[in-house]
């Protein structure tokens, strides 16, 4: 399974292109992005695909989301200021995000396939949403919707 992600190498050559633009603020997020991803490899000994990385990602925007809060919370909007420019970066890397309309229509189309009727099943639902909207949604708002319709 040696098939780089396509993603990858787009970050990859993007990363090349920030260096000879000399836009280092740019360069520092994508070479974090991209230890991030090498991190995840090293550690499962595999070469990740598209979703994979859009995981690797996504967790990265929820960090991001999380530090800019605590930041502005003790006013330190300069901190806050550098991760939300990091944000904005790691954001571009992820696919148009899912409407509420649409999310609610995959949480629906789940329930009936697995046939979830309470939120003991709310694993399997999960399990069959996550790899379809990872990188496009909040997953916990996602999985705060699913509980709630199981409920």
């Amino acid at each position: 399974m040696s098939t780089d992600s396509p993603l990858k190498a787009r970050i990859t050559e993007d990363m090349k292109s920030a260096m000879r633009a000399g836009d280092k603020p740019r360069l520092g997020t994508i070479r974090l992005m991209l230890a991030a991803v090498k991190q995840v490899e090293v550690d499962t000994r595999v070469s990740l695909d598209d979703t994979q990385v859009l995981a690797v990602l996504d967790k990265m925007v929820k960090q991001r989301r999380e530090s800019i809060e605590q930041y502005r919370g003790a006013g330190r909007d300069d901190l806050a200021d550098v991760e939300v420019r990091e944000l904005e970066v790691i954001q571009s890397y992820l696919p148009e995000p899912l409407s509420e309309g649409e999310i609610t229509a995959m949480i629906d189309a789940a329930i009936s396939e697995t046939g979830a009727s309470s939120v003991r099943d709310m694993g399997q639902v999960m399990g069959l949403i996550k790899p379809r909207i990872q990188g496009r949604a909040d997953m916990a708002a996602v999985s705060a919707q699913v509980k709630a319709r199981l409920a």
